[in-house]
């Protein structure tokens, strides 16, 4: 029978500073402000011969360079029903119900998610996980993302899941 073990990674290095507004409908959104997320995953991995399932300094790097590359940037959504999102020379060029803003490109991350929400946030950086991971013997991750102490998204992956799929 495979032993499994769940491995804890939530590091205080771990995190990014990024503005945002969250859309909430049609005509009400956030105003624009900004947080210091924190990024934390489990990790469910086979139990190998040696007596550790997975390698901690790796997943650490990982989560640190997927926060790096969200690191002190405007995030937009690109999948947003109720925006567009158009480049403008040197600037995206935003329209909400009937306002138009303009961010400069080097400072704005155009993510494909549909809102600017801790959860999208953690169901993106999962898939970017799980790219960097291919082909490695991991059952299941979770991955979190926290805008404050107390209110984090979290989205999960699991082998069986993508199996039945």
């Amino acid at each position: 029978m495979e032993r499994l073990a769940t491995l804890y990674i939530d590091k205080e290095s771990h995190k990014f500073s990024a503005a945002h507004y969250t859309i909430f409908s049609a005509s009400e959104r956030e105003r624009l402000h900004g947080h210091n997320y924190s990024v934390s995953a489990m990790i469910v991995a086979p139990m190998g011969e040696n007596g550790f399932a997975a390698d901690y300094n790796v997943y650490k790097r990982r989560i640190k360079a997927l926060c790096d590359e969200l690191d002190e940037y405007m995030v937009l959504p690109a999948h947003s029903p109720y925006q567009t999102v158009e480049e403008d020379g040197d600037h995206y060029r935003v329209s909400f119900n009937g306002e138009e803003m303009r961010f400069l490109s080097c400072d704005t991350l155009l993510l494909p998610i549909s809102n600017a929400t801790v959860e999208e946030f953690a169901h993106y950086l999962l898939g970017r996980m799980l790219e960097a991971s291919a082909g490695e013997a991991i059952a299941e991750i979770q991955l979190c993302v926290a805008s404050g102490p107390g209110q984090k998204g979290c989205a999960s992956w699991s082998m069986m899941e993508d199996a039945i799929a």
